[in-house]
């Protein structure tokens, strides 16, 4: 098992092929997938064929991008995964944050937890410029957690089918499933690192220069 970073509740490693039945139950959930294509199941052998593969090979990229499965360490048990990683090749930069959890992981501060957690990993790290999320209009929860994570709204935006299929994000059974916009949050590396220092102790900031 290769551990990619660790939180107070939280194991997150790298998917093996051996999580096929971890995704097929995660993606089973009608409540899991409601934003995501209006609650159907993904079929097993799309996972296997396509969503696994897709997986394993985030990680040759490197530099602490990637998809990683969650793992409550209190219990050892699969709650879902996070994603942090480019959304453009051509802005390596400029890295989306993604998560899905399972029910049983909801309203505990999970997704919050490993959000702040690969923000800070790729802004100490990777040396990311900006953090960027996104999720349906309508999707509250989702929407709760890019905040206390730290990111702000962008924008609202209507996607096209193609744009959401190049993503994964929707694949909608007929094109009248999907009738809402998309909203962005993001937060900039500038950004974190004021906050960082205002919420630094004062030994700490005295330290670094007694920068505020």
């Amino acid at each position: 098992m290769t551990v990619y970073l660790e939180t107070a509740r939280l194991t997150l490693r790298c998917f093996t092929p051996a999580d096929v039945e971890n995704l097929v139950e995660l993606d089973s959930d009608p409540a899991v997938m409601r934003y995501l294509n209006g609650g159907t199941p993904t079929p097993r052998d799309v996972i296997e064929r396509d969503i696994l593969p897709r997986f394993l090979r985030s990680y040759a990229r490197g530099a602490g991008f990637g998809r990683w499965a969650a793992i409550e360490k209190a219990t050892g048990d699969f709650l879902g995964w996070f994603s942090f990683q480019p959304h453009d090749e051509a802005h390596p930069d400029d890295v989306e944050l993604g998560y899905r959890l399972r029910q049983i992981a909801w309203g505990q501060g999970y997704a919050t937890e490993g959000a702040r957690a690969l923000i800070r990993r790729g802004f100490t790290e990777p040396g990311v410029r900006r953090v960027f999320a996104t999720t349906y209009h309508d999707n509250r929860a989702s929407r709760r957690v890019m905040e206390k994570a730290g990111l702000t709204f962008v924008r609202a935006y209507r996607p096209t089918p193609a744009e959401l299929a190049a993503v994964g994000a929707f694949q909608p059974a007929s094109a009248d499933v999907w009738d809402g916009d998309e909203v962005e949050y993001a937060l900039d590396r500038a950004t974190w690192e004021q906050r960082e220092a205002a919420e630094a102790p004062p030994a700490a900031r005295a330290d670094n220069g007694g920068i505020a």
